[in-house]
């Protein structure tokens, strides 16, 4: 305990102090065991005085405490210095972090794939998409080391900042009292101090008074008068030298009584306090050591999945199957050429007479053009064909391939006027039964340039059906449902041979393409692109994220795009954002 720097022994009621006492007198009041007479003296003064009253005082000088409370003022200081060195260590290392997760951010995006090239054929290849997990990855391991960054300034630098300016506070106010009941002892003794003096000066005059008296009364030259004058001035200086000395003793006793309280109470109990103060100091401070550790061991089972995920990506790799893309990517669908036939020039020379009249002769060179013309196309170097619309510069197979891909995306985008027009035609229909509701004329424009796109989109749908046809296609390309507007601008359904039944009675033979059957609705929704499943609980407590649970699958339909995020749906529809390294991504193919 702090206090035992204050220590007590008390012999013959004097006050002894630890080594950090305030220098200061203690003067004690002891009766003489004769009775009798008593003496007043200073152990720096061998003065010793007549009291009647048979009392002592003893002075005692003490070393001052200051010093001692100087130790502890600087101790408890150099302690918050250490916590403010430790918070601006922490600071700087969540600034490492947060610079190192910038680079790897940052290198992820350099080698990450633009979306304009994902379209490319080398994408399809499992080293590709390996590299493409990696970059991934690393994106996955910056959050995490971003999010130790996080937590280590939330958790350390401001939780100790905070507490540290209550402990100052605390410690100023503890210093602040003990300077105030120093001061107040201060004083005390000041006034003990000119009591004192004042007590000696009077007795010695007092003494002098009396001395003078009793020589007045042996002289035989003095008057009755002068002899009851001296006596008189001596009895008054020995009246005012008692009143003196009552003085110094009622000042001595409360000087005691409050050096008592200073040393036995009230610093005791400061010097307590400020012990309590640096002692939740360090157990505060060593807190934020474990913390130190503790964060980053928090999310190492979420970098060792980003580790993981990189020694899968590596695993994943199959170079058979890339090889059989390659092939099928690229395979063109030529016929191997076939033996290149004897061209014999000596017919030309032999020929009979018979034979030359039968036409004109052939020289060497015409012969020789026979096998002119074939295309060595596998060894030869070819310069850049001309793109052609019915794509007839590309290799058989890689045409039927490009004009299969060219319908289909024509097929999407029909589906989507169709859409669009029946929504238009409906949303007539409202504006007509409820005027309220807005004017049906004002949907005129949007119908015809939907019909316009929808007449368009046909043509393209039947000349690249044609080409595909001439490229030996299967031609199983999805159907749509013709639909035109008729005058009043409601929908209305063409038959295969031309004439227009009512929407009410659709022709079932021409369907809504196959794939697109439940995919429409009124509210249109993206198409998913991949499941995932919950490797751990999120809350989900942010503007535009969803919770989860671990072992929940959702789908996912839009892919991180390098800030840590996927976006994702549930069954019912719930849309949200979730951390991309909280899941395991499975892809479409």
């Amino acid at each position: 305990m702090w206090r035992a720097f204050v220590e007590s022994d008390m012999q013959q009621q004097t006050l002894m102090c630890s080594l950090y006492c305030p220098a200061f007198t203690v003067f004690s009041l002891t009766s003489d065991s004769t009775g009798g007479t008593s003496q007043l003296f200073h152990p720096r003064s061998q003065d010793v005085f007549q009291n009647p009253m048979c009392l002592s005082l003893t002075c005692v000088s003490r070393a001052s405490p200051q010093d001692q409370c100087d130790i502890i003022e600087k101790h408890t200081q150099s302690g918050l210095e250490l916590v403010e060195k430790y918070v601006k260590f922490v600071k700087e290392r969540t600034e490492v972090e947060q610079n190192y997760a910038k680079q790897l951010r940052n290198l992820s995006k350099k080698y990450n794939l633009k979306r304009s090239s994902k379209d490319e054929p080398e994408c399809r290849l499992s080293s590709y998409q390996s590299f493409l997990d990696i970059l991934n990855e690393t994106n996955d391991y910056a959050g995490q080391r971003e999010l130790i960054a996080e937590n280590m300034m939330m958790n350390i630098c401001i939780d100790l900042t905070k507490y540290l300016q209550e402990l100052k506070q605390e410690r100023k106010t503890y210093l602040m009292e003990a300077k105030k009941a120093q001061q107040s002892l201060e004083s005390t003794f000041k006034q003990l101090d000119n009591s004192k003096k004042r007590f000696e000066r009077e007795w010695r005059e007092a003494e002098r008074a009396a001395q003078y008296a009793e020589k007045t009364d042996q002289d035989i030259n003095a008057t009755k008068a002068d002899v009851e004058k001296a006596k008189q001035q001596a009895h008054m200086r020995a009246h005012v030298a008692e009143e003196c000395k009552n003085d110094y003793a009622a000042q001595l006793q409360k000087y005691n009584k409050e050096q008592s309280q200073f040393y036995f109470n009230d610093m005791p109990l400061i010097f307590n306090k400020l012990q309590d103060l640096d002692e939740r100091r360090v157990r505060k401070l060593a807190q934020g050591y474990i913390l130190f550790s503790d964060t980053e061991k928090h999310v190492m089972p979420i970098i060792g999945k980003c580790l993981e995920g990189i020694t899968k990506a590596g695993t994943n790799v199959n170079e058979k199957n890339d090889s059989m893309v390659v092939i099928e990517q690229n395979k063109s669908g030529f016929e191997r050429p076939g033996d290149v036939e004897f061209e014999d020039y000596s017919q030309g020379i032999n020929r009979t007479s018979s034979d030359s009249s039968l036409g004109t002769p052939k020289g060497p060179m015409d012969l020789l053009g026979k096998n002119r013309n074939k295309n060595f196309w596998l060894f030869s170097k070819k310069s850049k064909p001309t793109v052609t619309e019915d794509f007839s510069h590309l290799p058989p197979e890689q045409r039927r391939k490009r004009l299969q891909q060219k319908l289909e995306e024509i097929c999407k985008e029909l589906q989507k006027e169709v859409d669009q027009s029946e929504a238009l035609g409906k949303m007539k229909d409202v504006y007509e039964k409820n005027p309220q509701m807005g004017d049906p004329a004002s949907l005129a424009s949007q119908i015809s340039q939907t019909s316009q796109n929808i007449e368009r989109l046909r043509g393209e749908l039947n000349k690249y059906e044609t080409w595909l046809a001439e490229a030996g296609g299967r031609g199983e390309t999805m159907r749509y449902k013709p639909q035109t507007f008729n005058n009043n601008g409601a929908h209305d359904v063409q038959s295969p041979d031309g004439a227009q039944s009512d929407e009410s009675t659709p022709d079932s033979s021409q369907a809504i393409y196959a794939e697109f059957d439940d995919d429409f609705e009124d509210d249109e929704l993206t198409a998913p692109i991949g499941k995932c499943t919950a490797m751990y609980n999120f809350p989900g407590a942010s503007e535009g994220t969803i919770a989860m649970q671990e072992g929940e699958v959702l789908a996912v339909i839009e892919e991180d795009k390098g800030d840590g995020w996927t976006r994702v749906r549930r069954n019912n529809g719930d849309e949200g954002y979730i951390p991309s390294s909280y899941v395991s991504i499975s892809l479409n193919k």
